[in-house]
């Protein structure tokens, strides 16, 4: 009996990689940088089978083309899913001709088609600039603080956003409540500094005018009703172009941002997709295994955002 045989699924998931690794870096001749990219992009398939309990033997390829659906329905820009998915074709090529498989499930995976334009996704220092430029001495300055950083925090939609109540707010637990399309609702995790900056601006909007009926949403116009989609489009235009941003960008690249930077953090594939409340995965059977503590950790915890916080106020 072979050695590997003896070893338990993990154990033989970990030699798997390991000579697939040495085969990229030895037969393939792969620079480190582009090793490292493989490696990175294969890390995203082993996260989304764990999360459906598939061991590599047994991937199908329905299997490969969920996990590709939900590279696009994150909004994954098209050249870089065709670079995962060219990745993943090339592990299990590997599989096959080091005898692991005997049938390849990745032969028929197509990429996706690179004339399709999604819209553009920012960098974490450009996210950062734009915030630093919001003017604290205005009125709104704090309002508007708020609302990018519950945006970048929580990859809400702008017409989500706009539709905040107070009364769905549960900070104690770290979630709010969130009401999307088809009046489907969704629970998403909130980063502590996204709470903070609410908190700080409900001392300003609770001085402010209230119409009747629009005492339960969080974020306010002016004139005391709540704030619309285009006031939010307006708002992060004029921010970005103060920030020197020449890219094309509106509230929905705050989404897409968001999804971009945690799946790169090595954030779980189907957490990201709760988190977004996509139609294409909002069914029974997807959510069967999502343990809401878990998907909280993960964005949590990947969140570039809110790791850049914790260093700030020393939270490990």
């Amino acid at each position: 009996m072979k050695v590997e045989e003896k070893l338990t699924n993990k154990e033989k998931r970990a030699v798997i990689i390991r000579k697939y690794q040495q085969y990229l870096k030895l037969e393939k001749a792969l620079s480190p940088n582009t090793l490292d990219a493989y490696m990175t992009d294969l890390q995203k398939l082993l996260h989304f089978l764990e999360g459906e309990n598939i061991e590599i033997p047994d991937v199908t390829p329905d299997d490969l083309q969920r996990f590709a659906a939900g590279l696009h329905d994150i909004g994954i820009h098209p050249r870089s899913q065709a670079r995962i998915l060219s990745g993943i074709k090339s592990f299990f090529h590997f599989l096959v001709i080091a005898d692991y498989q005997e049938a390849d499930p990745s032969e028929l995976l197509e990429g996706p088609k690179i004339g399709f334009r999604l819209p553009e996704v920012l960098t974490v220092e450009e996210i950062d600039r734009i915030i630093s430029t919001v003017d604290m001495e205005k009125k709104e300055g704090q309002r508007n603080r708020a609302i990018l950083e519950t945006l970048y925090s929580c990859g809400l939609r702008v017409s989500e956003l706009c539709n905040l109540k107070i009364s769905d707010l549960y900070f104690e637990e770290g979630f709010i409540k969130v009401e999307g399309k088809g009046g489907k609702q969704r629970l998403v995790p909130i980063s502590p500094r996204a709470i903070k900056e609410i908190k700080y601006w409900f001392a300003d909007r609770n001085l402010g005018k209230i119409k009747k009926g629009y005492e339960d949403y969080v974020f306010l116009a002016r004139w005391g009703n709540n704030i619309s989609r285009i006031m939010v489009f307006h708002m992060i235009k004029e921010l970005a172009e103060k920030a020197g941003i020449t890219k094309n960008i509106s509230p929905h690249t705050f989404r897409h941002s968001f999804a971009t930077h945690l799946l790169e953090g090595g954030a779980n594939l189907r957490a990201i997709q709760c988190m977004l409340g996509h139609e294409s995965i909002a069914t029974t059977e997807i959510y069967t295994h999502i343990d809401r503590n878990r998907l909280r950790s993960e964005i949590i915890e990947h969140h570039p955002r809110n790791i850049k916080y914790r260093k700030e106020h020393g939270v490990y």
